[in-house]
């Protein structure tokens, strides 16, 4: 629906990097900041504001509750999703208070182009699950002052803990021993420290899973995964390289991602508070968080921005509202939603409540045009059950720290 199969037009990214999501102002690069920028570390491959921007990312000392940092809900053992399992995090001054997304995976995202319609109107591009901000130092913004995460109420409060750490010394050596007589100045400086880590370093970019292997030539694919690897190319089939591309664009290996978005009709998830309410909607390019988009296009509501499917094997729970928990579940909605909706959505008056998340003057918006959500209800899926354990065995290839025998 939301497509561009031909793009990737990967911008050459100088973009700066963050550990959240949403909105900020675009920061700007002081004559100061860019000296500080070329002192490079001796004693490792980050320079002295990427190492700077480390400390910050794992401090939790820098939220209202001392216990959520960055590294709370991007984990490296989770390829920088969050490890608890939960649909959507908790944070707040007493980490009680829950959020409304699913925390994804930051790995990779340097490749992501700032947020742009292409010549054929499709969405694409940004950061955030909604594409409302263009940079990783405005993204980073987000969950310092979010009241669901860490809560600061004002940059100037952050800026107060952070003249508190044991690294303030280094962050005046690089930003001026008066950076915290200008409290909005220095809160810039240190989300731009932690895009300068997410962008330096290669942990978040290492490109090293089983499939890059295979690539490669180092590694072997067993004959479940070829054919879960063929199945999901093909067109008629699992169709998932359509958002998905498993090609090299320009010598950057696959993205698995063609950073467009798409409506899915996922399902309602009532273990995120909110839902409590019935006029609650996460409406993706339409809001809550984003609201530019609502009156100018309204075909958009509903829609979210095509996830990386790297490391997706260890990123659980899965899509915006963390409804489902294992990857079978998921490939399985894709192709089971339109022949067998009573799987997946709840029964009403009227019946099987398709796309129940969703007000129902945006319904519309979902796609039911592609592979494989082209079915009725009643025909045969475009996978069975083998063919589904296929497509979740080479999905398991995409995860990286895979050593070749």
């Amino acid at each position: 629906m939301y497509k561009n199969i031909a793009l990737l037009t990967l911008c050459a990214v100088n973009l700066l990097t963050a550990c959240g999501g949403g909105n900020g102002n675009n920061a700007t690069t002081s004559s100061s900041e860019s000296s500080a920028s070329s002192a490079v570390s001796t004693t490792g491959a980050l320079s002295d504001i990427a190492a700077l921007g480390k400390q910050i990312f794992f401090d939790a000392s820098l939220s209202a509750s001392g216990q959520q940092s960055c590294g709370t809900c991007h984990v490296p053992n989770r390829a920088r999703a969050s490890n608890d399992d939960l649909a959507v995090p908790f944070g707040g001054p007493n980490m009680q208070t829950q959020g409304f997304r699913n925390a994804p995976s930051i790995n990779y995202l340097q490749y992501t182009p700032a947020f742009y319609f292409d010549k054929d109107g499709t969405p694409t591009g940004g950061f955030t699950r909604d594409g409302r901000v263009n940079t990783f130092a405005q993204q980073a913004e987000l969950p310092f002052l979010a009241p669901h995460e860490m809560a600061n109420t004002s940059k100037a409060t952050m800026v107060e803990k952070l003249a508190r750490t044991s690294y303030v010394s280094e962050f005046r050596r690089i930003y001026g021993v008066d950076i915290f007589d200008r409290p909005d100045d220095a809160f810039n400086r240190a989300t731009q420290a932690v895009a300068r880590y997410e962008q330096e370093d290669p942990i978040f970019r290492p490109f090293n899973s089983k499939f890059d292997n295979f690539l490669a030539g180092k590694a072997s694919l067993t004959e479940q995964e070829l054919r879960g690897y063929a199945l999901f190319n093909n067109p008629q089939k699992g169709n998932c390289a359509s958002c998905h591309p498993s090609s090299r664009i320009d010598g950057t290996p696959p993205l698995f991602t063609d950073f467009t978005y798409d409506n899915l009709g996922v399902p309602r998830n009532t273990e995120i508070a909110a839902t409590a309410d019935p006029a609650y909607f996460d409406l993706g390019l339409c809001g809550p968080d984003r609201t530019d988009l609502v009156a100018t296009h309204p075909d958009l509501c509903g829609a979210f921005k095509v996830p990386t499917l790297r490391n997706v094997a260890i990123t659980a729970p899965y899509f915006h509202n963390g409804k489902f928990k294992t990857l079978r579940e998921v490939v399985s909605f894709y192709v089971r939603r339109d022949t067998n909706p009573e799987e997946w959505y709840p029964s009403g008056a009227n019946g099987i409540e398709k796309f129940n998340d969703l007000p129902a003057q945006y319904r519309k918006n979902v796609n039911t045009t592609e592979v494989p959500y082209n079915r009725k209800l009643g025909d045969q899926p475009a996978l069975d059950s083998d063919e589904i354990d296929a497509v979740v065995a080479f999905l398991n290839t995409l995860t990286d720290g895979y050593q070749p025998e």
